[in-house]
């Protein structure tokens, strides 16, 4: 139980950065829709699609690879494996560069940005930093040390948020009462250039901060470790850019599915705006992932079957907390949906769905530990593609009857098939051993908790969510029972110890 207490608390460090990044960057979408007519802003969206696909190509896996190899059977340096990674994203994320500044003019007009190419070569120099310092982000949980980790990427957050206020609110400002003080670097009508600026200087700044987790240590090089790495790497590449587009695919289809464009757009936006409701359990997994890669690739140094329990502990919690969230965002959703405006509220109905959606994900991404131990990667990519053609076929046979509820459940049933799939193929490949029964005890408990919350119809609001809060302490209870927590004695054992003083 030592590893899965030291899995919980760094899940929940990475959480609090993930929950708090992604919060403050929430706050700054007001300011732009509020600063930019709907076409810049349109601009500035594509282009940050763009980036999380090229992000995920040149870092091609080697995050993933990173940890398996540092935890090789054969490789007994783990400095050797993240120097010889350090010098192979380096290398490439500068080629990557130099390829966007000899291509310039036609990648800015293939992004409609012809007019505007520093847009292009900005966000270019900030995405080969940030592919660079995944490898440095990927040491810090290797070693374990997620609050560095966590204190870099909120000042990475804080200071692109300063920057965005400054350039997009206070220089302005300044311009008007005192401008020789900043014409030498400000031009006003560089609009939401200053965007893509202020998260070049926050990626900067990352990177020297990250400087002593590169320079520290030794540089090594080793050619065949590199190919070894790529060949078990290549496959997560496939993986993750269609898990980017199976995320996206959704929106990009619908308005060609249906002949009302206006219609599809007005769609778009109420599943997009509910889907922000159901981010929640799509921030845990991150936080998950971020303590899980280091978590499984050091717990399969271990030998017989204390491994194994390991990782049937870390499913099983993980479920019991996925439900756990799930249960809490559907029985105070009277309340969290005024984090969107009302003239949405028709769209509520696929939050329940999505959130069911992202936690198969979730647990899809649990069960790749056993193509990537045994270095089948290859596995994921299939899986991955198959859940991106779930996902098309279903979009398009159903959006045009059903709408956005059709774009729902066919996440639902996309990441319901990965999910599957990788069970039944992995119990033969790597066995483990899963407590089904009790995983799917959970699910039973939470569904019918969900259902009698849904169907108890209670007046005035107050005594509807008094009565829901006994359902969720309910499920609380009963996860303490049947995994014999005591929730008292945790708290007396982490209370500090009071020591006397001499009078």
């Amino acid at each position: 139980m030592a590893g899965i207490k030291s899995l919980v608390k760094d899940t929940a460090i990475y959480g609090l950065s993930s929950i708090i990044g992604r919060f403050l960057n929430w706050c700054l979408v007001p300011l732009y829709t509020y600063m930019f007519v709907p076409a810049e802003y349109g601009i500035v969206s594509y282009l940050y699609n763009a980036v999380a696909v090229v992000l995920i190509i040149i870092t091609y896996g080697m995050e993933t690879g990173f940890f398996r190899f540092a935890n090789h059977e054969r490789y007994s340096n783990p400095d050797e494996v993240y120097s010889t990674s350090l010098v192979s994203l380096g290398f490439t994320s500068t080629m990557f560069f130099a390829a966007v500044m000899i291509f310039l003019s036609p990648i800015s007009e293939l992004l409609m940005c012809a007019g505007h190419k520093s847009y292009v070569w900005t966000l270019a120099l900030a995405v080969a930093i940030d592919a660079y310092t995944s490898l440095p982000f990927a040491y810090l949980r290797y070693k374990k040390r997620p609050l560095r980790f966590a204190t870099i990427k909120l000042i990475n957050i804080g200071l692109n948020i300063g920057l965005n206020l400054f350039f997009l609110l206070l220089c302005p400002k300044i311009m008007n009462v005192a401008p020789w003080l900043i014409d030498w670097f400000y031009a006003p009508d560089y609009g939401i250039g200053y965007i893509f600026t202020a998260n070049l200087i926050a990626s900067i700044a990352t990177l020297l901060l990250l400087l002593p987790d590169t320079v520290n240590v030794p540089l090594l090089f080793n050619g065949r470790l590199l190919r070894e790495m790529l060949r078990y790497s290549w496959p997560l590449l496939v993986l993750g850019v269609a898990g980017i587009m199976n995320q996206t695919i959704s929106t990009l289809l619908f308005p060609d599915l249906f002949d009302d464009k206006a219609e599809a757009m007005r769609q778009v936006g109420i599943y997009s705006a509910n889907f922000k409701i159901a981010i929640v359990m799509v921030m845990f997994i991150q936080a998950f992932r971020f303590a899980y890669e280091p978590f499984i690739f050091a717990q399969n140094r271990e030998s017989g079957d204390s491994k194994l329990q390991a990782y049937r502990d870390a499913m099983k919690y993980f479920i019991i907390f996925a439900l756990f969230i799930f249960l809490g965002v559907m029985f105070y959703l009277d309340i969290i949906k005024y984090f969107i405006d009302k003239n949405y509220f028709s769209g509520l109905k696929v939050v329940p769905v999505l959130m069911m959606a992202e936690l198969f994900f979730g647990i899809f991404f649990n069960l790749s530990l056993w193509y990537k131990l045994t270095d089948k990667t290859t596995w994921g990519m299939w899986f991955s593609l198959l859940g991106l053609l779930v996902t098309v076929v279903l979009n398009v046979l159903f959006v045009p009857r059903f709408g956005y509820m059709a774009c729902a459940w066919a996440a639902f049933a996309s990441y319901g098939t990965m999910m599957l799939t990788s069970y039944f193929i992995g119990r033969s490949k790597y066995p483990i051993g899963y407590d089904i029964k009790g995983i799917f005890s959970y699910f039973v408990i939470a569904i019918v908790l969900y259902v009698t919350a849904s169907l108890v119809k209670i007046e005035p609001e107050w005594a509807r969510l008094l009565f829901r809060t006994v359902l969720l302490v309910g499920y609380v209870y009963i996860v303490c029972r049947r995994e014999s927590i005591n929730p008292l004695a945790i708290l007396r054992r982490n209370r500090p110890v009071k020591t006397p003083t001499n009078k």
